[in-house]
C-alpha cells in the first residue's frame, strides 16, 4: 500500500497505526519546521557546553565503565565514531525489514522530542533513509535492552556513516544518500533508546490482533462444529463474574453465533450436562488474554511517545541541565512483552484442546466421526493436525518463559541489571508466528466438523468465514496433506481475512 500523505515528526508520540505505514506500506516520513528550530536551538546550546571545561557523559567522556575517562575537544567527534564502530557487535540471522524500519521511525521521533542534543541533519538523515527504502543490515543478536539497544542500533548507524551493509546490498550513491558524520554526543544519541524493542513491539500488536479476530470465530465455529451449549455465554454469568474482558469475549461469541441453526437443534434432547473447560471456560481465558494484551498496548503506546537516551537535555534559560538517568532501560517494554508471550501461549493451548475434542469425537452426541474421517481405518482424517497443533503448543510453552527476570551484568558491573527485552520481543513473536497456524488448524477443524451437520447451518457471521475457508481449502472427504491447507489458512489470518466477522460485533461493557 502507497501512502501519499506524509508522516509529519512535530514530537507528538506516535501510534501503533503510523509506525506499521512506515515499517510496512513505506509512508514517507518528514520533520516538522519547529522541530527543526527546536533541534538547531539545543544543538546551539549544547555546543557551548563542550567548551566550559565540565565533564559530560557521553559528551567528552568515555562510555560505560570507562565514564571516568576525560576526552579532549579535538577527539570528541572521533569518540563518536569509535563508539559505533565498537558496539555493532550483533551477531545472527539480520532483522527484517520492517523491524529495522520501526526501529529507526523510533529512533527518530525520539531525537525529533528535543532531548537529545542532535542537529537537525540527524534526524533528516534517518528519515531520508526510510523515505528511499534503504534498510540497513541489522543482525538480529546482540541487544540486552538496558543501555538502549546498543548493538543493533550501532549497526543502523554504522550504514548511515557509509561503514555498514544495507539489507539488499544497495549503496548509499544509487540511493542519492550521503554519509553523516557524526558531531559530540550524537553517536550515544543514536544508539541509547529502546527503539528495537519498541518497534518489535509495535509491530508484534499489529499482527496479533489479526489471531485474535480469527481465533474468536475459530472457537464460536468449534461450539457449532461440536455441537456444545452456549448457556456459558449467558450475559448474566459474566456480569456476575465482572470481568470486563471476560463479558466482552462471550459477547463476541455469542454475535457470532447469532442465528445458529445448530445450538438449538440440540437444545431438548442432549444428554450432556457441561462442556469440556475449553469451550465452557474459553470467554474467561480470552478475556483474561485481552487483559494481559490491552496491558502490553499500554506500554507500548506510552513508549511511542517516549525519550530513551541519557544524558538528556533540558533548557535552562541561555544554557542546558544535563541529567543523567536511565531513560534507555527496557523493562518497561520487557515485562509486558514476556506478559504478552504467556497471553498467546493460552490462546494457544486452548485452541488445540478444542481441536482434540472435535478429532477425538468421544462423545456420540457430537454426531461427529474419528478425526473427521469418513472412512475411519481406511482414511485416517485429520489425525495428524492435532498433532502439528501439540507440537506448536508445546514450543510455545517454552517461549512463554520470560527473558526479563534472568539477568547478566554488562559493562564491568556498571550496567548490572538488564532487561533483555529484545528477546521478549523475539519470542513474542515466534509465538505470535505459530499460533497463527495453531489457530488455521482450528479453522480447519471446526469448518469440516460443521459439514458433519449439514443442511443445518452455524451463525451468518461464521458461515461466511467458512465460506472464506472453502475458498482456498475444500472438504476433506478423503484424505489428502492438511499442510498446504494450514498454509492457505494461516494467509487468511495473516491477511486479516477475519477481521471483518469481528470488527461489527458489539461487545458491552460488563453491566450495560
Amino acid at each position: 500500500m502507497a501512502h501519499s500523505d506524509a508522516l509529519i515528526l512535530d514530537g507528538s508520540p506516535l501510534t501503533i497505526d503510523q509506525v506499521v505505514a512506515v515499517a510496512r506500506e513505506n509512508r514517507p516520513v518528514s520533520v516538522d519546521p519547529t522541530v527543526v528550530d527546536r533541534l538547531r536551538s539545543m544543538r546551539t546550546k549544547l555546543d557551548t557546553l563542550t567548551t566550559d571545561g565540565n565533564a559530560y557523559y557521553g559528551i567528552n567522556t568515555g562510555f560505560g565503565s570507562l565514564a571516568r575517562t576525560r576526552i579532549d575537544a579535538d577527539k570528541q567527534r572521533e569518540l563518536q565514531a569509535n563508539l559505533i564502530r565498537s558496539h555493532a557487535a550483533g551477531v545472527g540471522e539480520p532483522l527484517s525489514a520492517d523491524i529495522v524500519r520501526a526501529m529507526m521511525l523510533l529512533l527518530a521521533a525520539s531525537l525529533c522530542r528535543g532531548h537529545s542534543g542532535v542537529r537537525p541533519l540527524v534526524a533528516k538523515t534517518i528519515l531520508a533513509w526510510l523515505n528511499a527504502g534503504v534498510t540497513p543490515r541489522v543482525p538480529s543478536l546482540g541487544s540486552v535492552g538496558a543501555s538502549g539497544d546498543l548493538a543493533p542500533l550501532a549497526h543502523v548507524v554504522l550504514a548511515l556513516m557509509g561503514e555498514g551493509p544495507t539489507l539488499d546490498g544497495r549503496s548509499l550513491e544509487s540511493a542519492g544518500l550521503k554519509p553523516i558524520t557524526l558531531e559530540a554526543k550524537e553517536g550515544l544519541a543514536l544508539i541509547n533508546g529502546t527503539h528495537l524493542m519498541a518497534g518489535w513491539a509495535t509491530l508484534i500488536l499489529a499482527d496479533y490482533t489479526k489471531i485474535w479476530n480469527a481465533a474468536l470465530v475459530a472457537n464460536a465455529m468449534s461450539i457449532d462444529a461440536f455441537r456444545a451449549s452456549d448457556s456459558y455465554l449467558d450475559a448474566r454469568v459474566h456480569n456476575l463474574r465482572n470481568t470486563k474482558e471476560g463479558f466482552a469475549a462471550a459477547a463476541h461469541l455469542r454475535a457470532l453465533l447469532d442465528g445458529s441453526e445448530i445450538l438449538p437443534s440440540h437444545k431438548t434432547d442432549d444428554p450432556r450436562v457441561q462442556d469440556p473447560y475449553s469451550f465452557r471456560c474459553s470467554p474467561y481465558v480470552l478475556g483474561s488474554v485481552a487483559e494481559l494484551v490491552g496491558n502490553a498496548r499500554e506500554a507500548v503506546e506510552r513508549e511511542l511517545g517516549a525519550v530513551t537516551d541519557n544524558p538528556l537535555l533540558f533548557p535552562s534559560g541561555d544554557s542546558l541541565d544535563v541529567v543523567s538517568a536511565g531513560n534507555f532501560h527496557g523493562m518497561p517494554i520487557a515485562v509486558p512483552l514476556d506478559a504478552l508471550a504467556i497471553g498467546i501461549a493460552h490462546l494457544a493451548g486452548i485452541s488445540e484442546r478444542r481441536v482434540f475434542a472435535i478429532l477425538a469425537a468421544s462423545d456420540p452426541e457430537t454426531h461427529l466421526l474419528p478425526y473427521l474421517s469418513h472412512g475411519p481405518g481406511l482414511h485416517s482424517g485429520l489425525m495428524i493436525a492435532q498433532y502439528t497443533s501439540a507440537a506448536l503448543v508445546n514450543e510455545i510453552a517454552q517461549l512463554a518463559s520470560p527473558a526479563s527476570v534472568i539477568n547478566l551484568p554488562t559493562s564491568a558491573g556498571i550496567e548490572d541489571y538488564n532487561s533483555f527485552g529484545p528477546r521478549s520481543a523475539a519470542k513474542a513473536a515466534r509465538a505470535l508466528e505459530l499460533t497463527e497456524n495453531v489457530i488455521a488448524i482450528e479453522l480447519i477443524c471446526a469448518a469440516e466438523g460443521i459439514e458433519f451437520h449439514r443442511p443445518l447451518r452455524t451463525g451468518p457471521t461464521v458461515e461466511k468465514a467458512i465460506g472464506r475457508i472453502r475458498a482456498v481449502v475444500p472438504t476433506f472427504s478423503e484424505d489428502r496433506s492438511p499442510a498446504p491447507a494450514i498454509e492457505e489458512v494461516a494467509k487468511l489470518i495473516r491477511a486479516g481475512t477475519f477481521d471483518d466477522c469481528i470488527s461489527h460485533t458489539h461487545a458491552p461493557d460488563a453491566g450495560e
